[in-house]
């Protein structure tokens, strides 16, 4: 079970599962946004607020995030403080 307002985690495994050969245009734009909205309420929401296995799943998506698209560790909050220039 994910917390609230999170994509569930079936629901994510089923995306992943499924090849996008056999996803139609639409499944895949509603994946796209829909994963951009749950990455976007993992980093502004800490771990220490999170459930156990949302906190578990996120630092596995964050970790896969990084692999693929490089990065620095940063939550998006964190991002955003030194964007402003409100440091830790």
């Amino acid at each position: 079970m994910s917390d609230l307002g999170r994509k569930d985690f079936s629901t994510k495994a089923k995306e992943e599962i499924t090849p996008d050969s056999s996803k139609s245009t639409l499944q895949k734009t509603k994946e796209s946004i829909t994963d951009t909205a749950d990455r976007a309420a993992r980093g502004g929401q800490p771990d220490s607020s999170k459930s156990t296995g949302q906190s578990v799943f996120d630092k596995s998506q964050r970790t896969s995030d990084r692999q693929a698209h490089g990065g620095t560790g940063e939550s998006i909050l964190d991002k955003a403080k030194n964007a402003v220039g409100i440091h830790k």
